[in-house]
């Protein structure tokens, strides 16, 4: 099982960036699993940004991003996005996404499956 999140890069703040993770995994059904983006800056600890269902019924943010990002999936693709606009410096961090079964959304105990991280730049 892997998941590849992509489409991180430098941008200026007021701009926008679509994060993109694939799955990959013969065995993997990706579109049982809820998927959340979470993001770690330099310093911090990792914190939840966005997550959505399973079936993309349901989406889950922080009030930081609200009204910013947006997370959908297209389950032919295996692919979930993070369409990040309005980017502000705070945003700047590494962006993981990852994949959960059951538990707490916010928590990423709940979540079993990580990709690599793409860096989002945010510069003022």
């Amino acid at each position: 099982v892997q998941l590849q999140a992509s489409g991180g890069g430098l941008v200026q703040a007021g701009g926008s960036l679509r994060l993109s993770c694939a799955a990959s995994g013969r065995t993997f059904t990706f579109n049982a699993y809820a998927v959340g983006w979470f993001r770690q800056a330099p310093g911090k600890e990792r914190e939840f940004v966005a997550t959505i269902t399973y079936s993309g019924a349901r989406t889950y943010g922080t009030d930081v991003v609200k009204g910013r990002f947006t997370i959908s999936r297209d389950g032919a693709k295996n692919t979930v996005y993070l369409q990040m606009n309005s980017l502000k410096p705070e945003d700047t961090a590494v962006y993981y996404c990852a994949a959960s079964r059951s538990g707490n959304v916010y928590d990423t105990e709940s979540y079993a499956y990580w990709g690599q991280g793409t860096l989002v730049t945010v510069s003022s």
